[in-house]
């Protein structure tokens, strides 16, 4: 047994080890995955999951220790997304591969730097805040009701049963999607006056739950942009702007060209509102920091959940960081069409990564525990970076540039803003473990150096196999493209953005009238906050707006259904234990399609096929609709109905 005296394992070296070799895996799968379909898993549910298997073997393992894995894990899920930027310098043609170094240093360093901004943000965003940062919570649940079920807890083994009976119904209705025998999406469009519209839905277990983990106030909020976007503003553009061809090749054009742009400055100004808003905890948190630096200075004791790296440490190395940054700008600027402007670019880049990159460490942060970090929109922050980016290289060097200047200038700005794009990855995920180490009693800063560990791990990875895809692959729009190459939407995306400004044709209509949207939710979301009533937090239906409709629908499905799950609950003889079933179903669920999503990457990467599990042709398309849905409905039944006996009947026992 293990001693309640002695300390827990925590940042150990098998930790390390274990952490980096999941990291190493996850992140080559989420590269491939996000270049082919513009989606990343999360990976921390699934890293706790594989690390308490593992340590379980060993002597002395405990919760903080399988922790500290998944801490190092997600930085897969969340620095792969540097691929959303970096393909960009191929489609563009500056690149012709990934340089290791390079690509490797934009990485770790604005990964590291994330890491160091979010620090300050812990105790205003995680401690002080009542965000309910769904992912965080959903791991403290997989660790804690692993660490329990060895104890015996029955109401534990109750939950561990639920967790695994959501984790294997989500995993075999996915298995079912790519064996095309349910389908992964079901909807269609359709004709609205002179305009069109449609409604997708995507059959995944895993939004569903973290529907049900966000809550109604968000489910609603998401509806509503869901609404604004598919059934306002969509028939309206598209009465406006005829194209010939199918309704959906139609539609969703002008979703993307023009509804995108419009959620992007919804979201644009959310952003703006939730960094007012949330200044004072912030400052309040950045006092806290160095309220308990001194206290550490002056040899008071603290306690261990309430040890951040210290903050000198955290300013050194922030400014540390600032020297190979500044070496890697050099190194692109100083060599070229613009390198007579390099200390120029260098200097303004420098200002430009700490100042935007604070600011967007506590926005992302703040999103990341409205609705998950893997929900969280980072690729919009993306957008509004590298359009800020390159306003200032405009402002610096007007337009009507030779055309390898404005080459040069893309890839500046692609570069900029890849460091930018590191530090609100990292800031997403790292305040979203930090949560689970609330929960479970970590220590922070030691979760605090693991992310910095999981970073590194993370950018070892990533140029080889970016360079692998490029050489098997290539990139749609990039020169030279074959037929098989992979989408890299978000890359493609940004990079278009980038010449839109330089090139002076970028769609400033839809983002301005997105914007004054955006401050019209704002207004909304207050005046309900001052009625007393449920808020409709902007950020959220800037979300709704500018992601697809099958990734929208379910989450508010989720949050509906966990919503009168909760009512029920709340009325049972033990409420808090019947919630927390329902947690634990709906954490199952995210568990078993993360799973799955890792283990099918693999088969994708070995067999070289997109559909390698197939067994029936398209023409079995509608039948899988159809009895996919129906599956669906059914499972999710089933797995509340049996939640709420599984309550019921550990509510009996308990008494």
């Amino acid at each position: 047994m293990t001693d309640p005296a002695k300390p827990l394992a925590e940042l150990t070296l098998r930790s390390v080890i274990l952490g980096g070799i999941i990291t190493l895996l996850f992140t080559a799968a989420n590269v491939y995955l996000g270049l082919k379909v513009g989606l990343t898993f999360a990976t921390s549910i699934p890293a706790a999951v594989i690390s308490m298997a593992i340590l379980r073997q060993f002597s002395g393992s405990s919760i903080l220790e399988n922790n500290i894995v998944q801490t190092i894990a997600s930085a897969a899920g969340t620095l792969a997304a540097i691929i959303f930027v970096l393909p960009g310098l191929v489609i563009i043609g500056w690149w012709q591969g990934f340089p290791f170094l390079l690509t490797a240093g934009i990485t770790a360093l604005g990964g590291t730097l994330g890491v160091m901004f979010s620090v300050p943000l812990r105790r205003a965003l995680v401690v002080e805040g009542d965000l309910p940062y769904p992912e965080g919570r959903a791991a403290a649940e997989v660790l804690q009701i692993g660490s329990a079920s060895n104890a015996g807890a029955a109401e534990s083994a109750a939950g561990l049963r639920l967790l695994i009976l959501g984790s294997v119904a989500a995993a075999g209705f996915a298995i079912l999607t790519q064996m095309r025998l349910a389908a992964a999406e079901v909807g269609g469009w359709f004709r609205v006056g002179a305009g069109a519209s449609g409604v997708s839905g995507g059959l995944s277990f895993a939004l569903f739950g973290v529907g049900h983990l966000v809550g109604l106030s968000v489910g609603i909020a998401q509806l509503v942009g869901l609404v604004t976007a598919w059934f306002i503003l969509l028939p309206i553009l598209t009465a406006a702007q005829p194209m010939p061809g199918s309704v959906e090749d139609w539609g969703g054009a002008i979703f993307r060209q023009d509804v995108r742009f419009f959620g992007a400055g919804v979201i644009g100004v959310a952003a703006v509102w939730t960094l007012l808003r949330i200044a004072r905890p912030v400052v309040g948190g950045v006092v806290s920091a160095l309220a308990a630096s001194r206290a550490r200075h002056s040899g008071e004791t603290l306690a261990l959940q309430e040890k951040d790296l210290p903050i000198g440490v955290v300013a050194g190395v922030a400014m540390a960081l600032l020297v190979p940054i500044a070496w890697l700008l050099w190194s692109v600027a100083s060599v070229g069409p613009i390198a007579g402007s390099a200390a120029v670019l260098v200097g303004g880049a420098l200002v430009f990564v700490v100042v935007i990159g604070l600011m967007i460490a506590a926005v992302t942060g703040y999103m990341a525990g409205l609705i998950g970090a893997s929900n969280s929109p980072v690729s919009g922050i993306g957008i509004l970076s590298i359009i800020a980016a390159s306003l200032l290289l405009v402002g610096l060097f007007g337009r009507d540039l030779p055309p390898d200047t404005t080459a040069a200038l893309v890839a500046y700005a692609l570069i900029v803003t890849g460091l930018v794009f590191g530090i609100a990855t990292i800031a997403n995920d790292n305040l979203q473990d930090l949560k689970t180490g609330q929960l479970v009693g970590a220590t922070p800063w030691k979760q605090q150096m693991a992310l910095v560990i999981g970073v590194i791990f993370g950018s070892i990875v990533v140029p080889p196999v970016l360079d692998l895809l490029n050489t098997a692959f290539g990139f749609a729009g990039a020169p030279g493209a074959g037929p098989n190459a992979l989408a890299a939407p978000q890359a493609g995306l940004i990079s278009s953005l980038a010449k839109g400004v330089l090139g002076g044709d970028l769609n400033w209509s839809m983002l301005r009238w997105g914007a004054l949207a955006g401050a019209i939710f704002v207004v909304i979301d207050e005046l309900l906050g001052k009625l007393g009533r449920m808020r409709l937090p902007p950020l959220a239906i800037g979300i709704a707006i500018y992601l697809p409709m099958a990734v929208i629908l379910p989450v508010v499905l989720g949050a509906f259904v966990g919503a009168f799950y909760d009512r029920w609950a709340r009325r049972t003889a033990d409420p808090v234990r019947a919630e927390r079933m329902g947690t634990l179903v709906a954490t199952g669920m995210i568990v078993g399609e993360s799973l799955w999503g890792v283990a099918f990457a693999g088969i994708v990467a070995v067999s070289s096929s997109d559909a390698p599990l197939a067994v029936v042709g398209e023409g079995f398309a509608p039948l899988a609709a159809a009895g996919g849905a129906l599956l669906f409905a059914v499972l999710i039944a089933w797995l509340y109905r049996t939640t709420r006996r599984a309550a019921v009947t550990s509510a009996r026992s308990a008494a």
